[in-house]
């Protein structure tokens, strides 16, 4: 295996593995600043690839900030050999996944994040937008890096296969062809108002954390999303609960 870099945004790279046993590519984010920002840390087995190629951009011991989405094994599973790698560096997360698993897990102690908060990496600012089980997990959320409006958007458009590093292409049939097989996401009345809510953020580019970065029509995409989890949500009311008829509903008051 191997680690590819792309720079998919100004000072904004893409550092994807994919594994073929998963069928999966498995994606990490770096961000170029006075204070570099790692957004997901990838597998602990695969450190020494994902290291390796960090440090083809930028020294390793010189990151700053480690970050990712929820808590789950390719999101940070290596968390604690990039804290012995660069000793400056902190984990910074949501305040709830703090609270209830990376204040025991991190070898330093993290910096909680509140719905919203930015961190200044010095020329460059991100923000932690809390989305509780989107796609799943109860400390999900995204980052949004402002300088160059891309959304790291997690496990968000999972595709599967290796496929292109940077691509325009549609990425809704992707997305859904992969939550057939994996059935990854939470479908809630919220979810699909969550997902377009992001959309108002007009994000030029989107970071997958399997798949590629996409720099097409970003918000639309995310509206698509929303509205195709609406609908599976509906069709699966209908399946469980059969059509509401006119005798089913009730009368009005």
């Amino acid at each position: 295996m191997r680690t590819d870099v792309t720079e998919i945004a100004s000072g904004v790279y893409r550092l994807s593995t994919y594994v073929p046993d998963a069928d999966l590519a498995f994606n990490q984010y770096l961000v170029v600043a006075e204070e570099p920002l790692l957004f997901h840390t990838g597998l602990r087995a695969l450190f020494p690839l994902v290291s390796s190629a960090v440090a083809s951009v930028m020294p390793v011991e010189r990151l700053r900030w480690i970050t990712f989405g929820h808590l789950e094994a390719d999101e940070c599973g290596a968390m604690n050999l990039w804290l012995a790698a660069a000793p400056q560096a902190r984990v910074a997360h949501g305040a709830l996944g703090c609270a209830v698993s990376i204040n025991d897990l991190a070898d330093r102690p993290p910096r909680p994040l509140a719905d919203g908060e930015v961190i200044d990496l010095g020329g460059r600012r991100v923000r932690r937008i809390e989305t509780p089980h989107i796609p799943h997990g109860w400390d999900a959320g995204v980052l949004f890096e402002e300088t160059t409006s891309t959304l790291l958007c997690g496990d968000l458009f999972t595709a599967m296969g290796e496929g292109l590093a940077l691509t325009e292409r549609e990425l809704i049939s992707g997305a859904l062809a992969a939550e057939d097989v994996y059935g990854a996401t939470c479908l809630t009345p919220g979810t699909g108002p969550a997902i377009r809510a992001l959309a108002e953020l007009s994000p030029r580019t989107l970071g997958l954390m399997h798949g590629p970065a996409y720099a097409g029509d970003c918000p639309q995409a995310l509206r698509d999303l929303g509205d195709a989890y609406d609908e599976r949500l509906a069709a699966e009311g209908v399946r469980l609960h059969g059509p509401i008829t006119p005798s089913a509903r009730q009368a009005p008051q």
